[in-house]
């Protein structure tokens, strides 16, 4: 979950993980550390038709949850470019 300040312009002030409750360490605005950010829209044939969900894990929240799933997540290493 992410809260924002109304003055500067839309800047992050404070955010942590929805699962665990734990904070993020926020510098300037930036998130620095690990966060997964998921923000689902429900459409069409959804219990949920017309709702937008948002929430943030932790590494270590997300490490857990996906630890659970039956297919596992599909791993990309990221090439950086020079």
């Amino acid at each position: 979950m992410q809260k924002y300040t109304e003055k500067r312009q839309g800047e992050l002030k404070e955010a942590w993980c929805n699962m665990c409750g734990k904070p993020f360490l926020v510098n300037h605005g930036t998130v620095e550390e690990g966060v997964c950010t998921v923000e689902v829209e429900f459409g069409y044939f959804s219990r949920k038709d017309g709702e937008t969900h948002t929430f943030d894990l932790c590494e270590d929240c997300y490490d857990e949850l996906i630890r659970k799933f039956r297919v596992p997540v599909e791993i990309k290493e990221r090439q950086e470019f020079l």
